[in-house]
């Protein structure tokens, strides 16, 4: 059993709140594989900074007759180019960051191939990123679904596009900030095409 570690779900493009908590609790850490689906959660979306402010992007799914669908099983919809269209934003908002350049060969893979499964997306995303920012992590996965962890701090809910993140923030500097400020807790990718190697020790 881990003891004062954490559970936390698979996220695309997590928020820095996200790599904070990996931060904290590695390596005792589990990533949740066997929950359903929640809808509306960074689970398949997350936000970036724009010149308007904050942006959404959204990988859209395949919904099953049954919405009681396994987040692992959960497939990607190509029914539009969303590949296209999140790349197109990212390179919008971030090819004047300081590090945009170094990662980009590395990212853009990401849309370009096709991935079946949301998981298997998040997930070699998520092992890009622990490389890019140099935090060393083995990620291990639950094996069944569990309500509660009792020994554990579990985030699979508090982590949310409908909460406000309750950790303090450092500002950096970002792209747009001198126009509309600081925006807190977007994806990990604002603070690494924007601190680079620093990332880490920002977190």
């Amino acid at each position: 059993m881990i003891e004062k570690g954490a559970v936390l779900p698979m996220f695309y493009l997590p928020p820095v709140e996200y790599f904070v908590k990996l931060n904290i609790y590695k390596p005792d850490v589990l990533i949740e594989r066997e929950e359903h689906f929640p809808k509306q959660t960074y689970r398949n979306r997350t936000n970036i900074y724009s010149p308007d402010g904050v942006l959404a992007l959204t990988v859209p799914v395949i919904r099953g007759a049954k919405n009681h669908t396994k987040v692992k099983d959960v497939k990607i919809s190509y029914d539009f180019n969303w590949q296209r269209l999140h790349w197109l934003s990212l390179q919008a908002c971030y090819r004047r960051s300081a590090y945009f350049e170094y990662y980009e060969d590395e990212l853009a893979p990401f849309y370009e191939k096709r991935f079946d499964f949301l998981f298997d997306y998040n997930e070699q995303q998520l092992q890009f990123i622990l490389k890019a920012i140099k935090m060393k992590l083995e990620l291990n996965y639950t094996q069944t679904y569990e309500p509660e962890y009792p020994y554990l701090n579990d985030f699979r809910h508090t982590i949310s596009p409908k909460k406000e993140a309750d950790f303090n923030q450092k500002p950096y500097l970002q792209v747009f900030d001198e126009r509309i400020g600081f925006r807190k807790n977007l994806s990990i990718v604002d603070l690494l095409f924007n601190q680079g190697p620093h990332s880490i020790n920002y977190l």
